[in-house]
Parts: structure tokens; sequence; C-alpha cells
């Protein structure tokens, strides 16, 4: 019985301490009564949040003993958003876009730069920057293989020199020792497209022996070439014989030709995983895609040596390219379902279609896209998804989230409106209202599961030790305010917001601090 008492004095002396070290404890941020999604896919649990320097540092009931605190009452906390796609590199670096505004809002801490092989191989020195600039979310950077391939050989339909192929393995090192997470490729687009599978597997291979990820805007989302489920297994083949993890960029079926292949696609990924292949996937919750006019519609034979105006205006090649122009815009959906975004020669045409524009010109469409692709460069979103498609691939436990945006000077085009949105859109639109997801599942894709690709230990979870990256939101006004026709509109419902500890949105409002690093990987 003596041994019993002094068992339980010892256990409440012990208990008491626990209680009165967590009640005494000096936090420099208390995150309180929030309903907390830790990003691990689990349901949500009431509980504080307390935070020293940079670091979680306690979950539990903490009290109220420091510098600053937050209450969360009937509001969410979340590990801060990743957005595993974005076209932010150069931006960034610029003073008055470097906070990326369009994404605190949104509840984004991270931004993965680089994509579509568009990334720099001089790594360091764009990190560089970005410290002695400051930014305000964290930065991860891919490689290009486009950059390499166009620095290597330019711009060329050919395969590479043992030369060449040796001087795009040595620029892919290079970025690699100096921090890049990965590899990105665009085989859609030029130079990209003119690569053999083998090439962009013997890069993917460096790649994996700095684990590292491979992202790639695939060969084909549709049926320009390859097409849809081919240039699936395309991207499957170089993560197996490569080593390296495969992210499928902005995952679609793009285009009437390929709707309802969804499910195939996913058979083939989830074939793969079953292997032991590690693939992944990011999407933005659009069915609105968004790219540059000459992508979308002109063929890639007139683009090879930088000489597609050249091509366009050759009267010998005038009847094959019309051809095939006509059958790119069907294949987008027709006129009427691309629309200029940006188009700083003629900045009146903005937000109209093809279509419209051709009427004005008193042009068919095909001519009309020839005339505008040799006045300029416009962007364009093109409608040319379907609901059942975006909702199957979302609801994949690989399925990560990613804007594809861009920093977009505020008021200027009309830009595709995932810049402003998509963070918000997914959990306000397919969370709450349409319920095709759970907030569970929504806050994973776009926390610890894009941790998990990117080989994160101490970022995307709300746990003990991981940095603060943190999101307080209310689920009653979480919102995308940006739409397709006015899409300079910051998102709503994001009350506060930490990077690396330090809160840079307060009460909904940006405070101008730039709390972002980049991210090297080690």
């Amino acid at each position: 019985m003596p041994n019993k008492i002094l068992f339980l004095i010892i256990t409440g002396l012990i208990f008491s301490t626990v209680i009165f070290s967590n009640c005494s404890k000096k936090y420099d941020i208390i995150i309180s009564h929030g309903t907390v999604y830790d990003g691990s896919g689990n349901e949500g649990y009431i509980s504080d949040v307390g935070l020293i320097g940079d670091k979680i540092v306690a979950i539990g009931d903490l009290g109220n003993n420091a510098s600053v605190f937050i209450n969360a009452t009937d509001k969410i906390i979340a590990p801060g958003f990743v957005d595993m796609h974005t076209h932010c590199d150069r931006s960034l670096l610029t003073e008055d876009r470097r906070s990326a505004l369009n994404y605190l809002t949104q509840g984004v801490t991270t931004v993965v730069t680089g994509n579509c092989g568009s990334g720099t191989y001089e790594v360091e020195k764009y990190y560089s920057q970005l410290e002695k600039n400051g930014c305000g979310p964290n930065v991860v950077h891919l490689v290009g293989h486009g950059t390499v391939r166009r620095t290597a050989m330019g711009i060329v339909d050919r395969e590479p020199t043992i030369k060449e192929k040796m001087h795009m393995g040595e620029l892919v090192t290079r970025a690699m020792h100096e921090g890049a997470a990965g590899m990105s490729s665009g085989l859609f687009y030029v130079p990209g497209s003119f690569s053999k599978t083998v090439e962009v597997i013997d890069l993917a291979k460096i790649v994996a022996e700095y684990n590292g990820i491979y992202a790639t805007h695939i060969r084909d989302e549709s049926n320009y070439t390859t097409g849809l489920v081919e240039s699936i297994r395309e991207a499957v083949e170089i993560g197996e014989e490569s080593g390296a993890s495969v992210q499928i960029s902005h995952i679609k079926a793009l285009g009437k030709p390929v709707w309802g292949k969804s499910n195939e696609v996913t058979d083939i990924i989830e074939a793969a995983q079953k292997r032991g292949v590690k693939v992944f996937a990011d999407q933005y919750p659009y069915i609105a895609s968004s790219t540059n006019l000459a992508s979308a519609t002109m063929p890639r034979w007139a683009q090879a040596d930088g000489k597609l105006k050249n091509n366009l205006q050759d009267q010998s090649l005038r009847l094959k390219l019309k051809k095939e122009i006509a059958e790119n815009i069907e294949r987008r959906g027709g006129p009427e379902t691309l629309v200029i975004s940006s188009f700083r020669q003629k900045k009146e045409w903005e937000g109209k279609s093809l279509l419209e524009i051709s009427k004005i010109l008193e042009k068919n469409p095909v001519e009309t896209a020839i005339e505008l692709t040799l006045m300029g460069a416009p962007g364009v979103v093109s409608f040319n998804m379907q609901e059942t498609d975006l909702y199957h691939f979302m609801k994949q436990p690989y399925v990560m989230t990613g804007s594809d945006g861009t920093l977009p000077v505020f008021g200027e085009g009309v830009p595709h409106p995932r810049s402003y949105g998509t963070f918000p859109r997914k959990i306000r639109e397919f969370v709450l209202d349409k319920e095709i997801i759970t907030m569970p599942h929504a806050i994973r894709a776009a926390t610890a599961l894009p941790a998990e690709m990117l080989g994160w230990k101490d970022r995307g979870m709300i746990r003990e030790g991981y940095i603060g990256d943190i999101i307080v939101f209310d689920p009653e006004k979480i919102s995308d305010k940006a739409t397709f026709d006015d899409p300079h509109q910051y998102s709503e419902g994001i009350d506060y917001l930490l990077v690396n500890g330090k809160l840079t949105i307060e009460g909904g409002k940006y405070n101008g601090t730039l709390a972002g690093i980049p991210i090297r990987r080690k």
C-alpha cells in the first residue's frame, strides 16, 4: 500500500509539473482553440498550436502565455499550402511582385518554380538573389530540361551529339549540386518536344542520384502527337528507368478527343505504383488551361530553329500549315474557346476570343491565328476540359494541388484566375459546396503530399519540431473571388498566415513581411 501511495504522489507531481510547465512556458505565438487539420489526411481536432522562433514546439492546451495570441475559434489551422507548380521564377525577383501577394492571400507559403522545362540551371545565383531581395513565400526550384537543351544545342529538331549530351548532363549536375529539387520537362513545348525519351531518362538518372524529382509537362495531353495515354506511359517509363520520382504536371484530359480517358490514365499510374514506381501528379481546379497562342495552335515542326514567323510567311508551306492549325484549333474546342489573356501589341483584344477577333479582322480563325502570331506572342485561356475528368483526378490520393500560375501585374491583361484563386477555390467549391472531396483530403493534397514528394521531414504538417508554415482560415468565408472575366481579385478568408514562424497576414491583411527563403535540397 505505501508503494502505491508513493506511486500516486510521484505521478501527481509529474503531471502537475507538465501542466505547470506548459502554462508557464513563454511562446512567441499561440494559435488557440482552432480545428487542426495536420496535413496527414486525418480528421480535424480542437487544439492550440505554440511556436517559438520558426518552429512548432507544442500542440495541446497551452494557455495564453505568448507574445502574440491568435484566437482561432471556429477556424481551421492547417499547414501552409505548397504550390507544386508555378511559373513565378523571374517575377519573384522584381520589387513590385516579390511578395507574391496573390499566393499569400491563398494561404500558400511555398511555391515551386522552374516548371515545364523552363527553370534556370544557375540555381545558386537564383537563390542568392531571392535571399538578397527577400520574398513572400518560400521557394523551391527545378532545373529545366528545355533550358539545358537550348543552352547546349539551340532550338533544333534532332538528337544531341555526344558532346552536347555531356554538356546537358553537366548543367543538370550543377543545378542539383546547387540545391535544385529536381528537373522539369516541357515535352509538349519547343525544344523539349524534339527530344527522345532516352535523352530525358539519362538526365533524370542524374536527378535520381541526388534524390531529386522529375516533374513533367507530358508530351501530349490531348491527341496532338503521341496522345495522352502514351504520354503518360512515357512519363512512367522515365521514372521507372531513371529511379526518379515522377510528378505529372497539371494532369488533365485536354480536348474532346481524350475526354473520358481519366480512368485509363489513373489505371496506368496505379499499375506503375504497384511496381514500385513513385508517381505523383498536380492539378488546378478549373476546366480551362492557359498557354500561349503559338503553343496551342502552331505545329511543332514549324517552330524548329526559332523560324516560326518565317515559316508562317512561306507561301510554299501555307497549305500544310493552315490544315494543321485548323486541326489544333478544333482540338482545343474551336475558336470560341480560345480567349486572348495578354497581348501587348493589341491590348483592346485581351478578353476576346479568337472567333471574335476573326470577325473584327474579317478573316477566318486560322488566318487570324497566323496574323496574331506574326504580330506578337499572345497568351490564351483555353476552355478544353470536362468536369467528370476534373473530379476523377482530384479524388486520387496521389494528386497534389498546383496553380500553374504566375505573378501577374495587378490589373494587367485578363489572365487565368488560377493565379489568384486555386487553393481557396478547391476548398470552397469542391469541399464545402459540391462535396467532391473532403477537407482532410484537400488539405493533405496541398501540404503533406507535396512534402512527401519533395522529401521534406520538417515541413508540410502541424507537428512538434516542424517549421511554422501555418495557415488559419475561416471555412465560412474562404473563397476565390477571381473569375475568367475579372481575374484580378485576391482570395478571401485567409485570416492569418505564418511563413517560417513569422506572421505575414494578420486579420486578413498582408503586413509587408518578406519571410520566405529558398529551400535547397540537401
